[in-house]
């Protein structure tokens, strides 16, 4: 396969201040959060920058995380953003929308003060959720669903750590 190289400009980044969690869109992308409203959910696609590294960026193979899970994963078993290209996904709920200031307020996000936002998308459930899905033995034991995660005790699943 050719090596191509792509450039990409944030569209925003994450603010996280006194428990306020935040995706700030950049003046020149405010126009895309036209018609946003009304989506309880998006898909927000964001830089693990604190992991973009030669060393992370070469990690195809990891240590398991998971308590249950094989000692080895691929990278493209884990969400991990200590992969090839650093390019993070997360869903997450919009609680408020500021077209104005291109403010998104969210309860949460798994990205840290300052991550660039790449993209942003509405989460659709006539293409984004699957009615029969599969996953391996290791991690079947995890929630079913996005909601019933806030309360899920995460720290007896990982190896290290929450």
């Amino acid at each position: 396969m050719a090596r191509t190289q792509y450039t990409m400009d944030p569209v925003g980044h994450v603010e996280t201040t006194g428990g306020t969690t935040r995706l700030v869109i950049a003046e020149e992308y405010r126009s895309a959060l036209t018609e946003l409203d009304g989506f309880s959910h998006i898909h927000v696609l964001w830089w693990g920058h604190l992991l973009d590294t030669p060393r992370h960026r070469s990690s195809t193979v990891a240590d398991t995380p998971y308590r249950d899970a094989p000692e080895q994963i691929g990278i493209f078993a884990t969400r991990s953003p200590a992969r090839p290209n650093p390019i993070c996904l997360t869903a997450v709920p919009v609680l408020s929308i500021d077209h104005e200031r291109g403010i998104l307020d969210v309860p949460f996000i798994d990205a840290e003060d300052g991550t660039p936002i790449v993209d942003v998308k509405p989460y659709h459930p006539s293409v984004d959720r699957i009615r029969h899905v599969a996953v391996p033995e290791w991690c079947a034991s995890w929630p079913e669903w996005y909601e019933d995660s806030a309360t899920f005790d995460w720290g007896s699943v990982f190896t290290f750590a929450t």
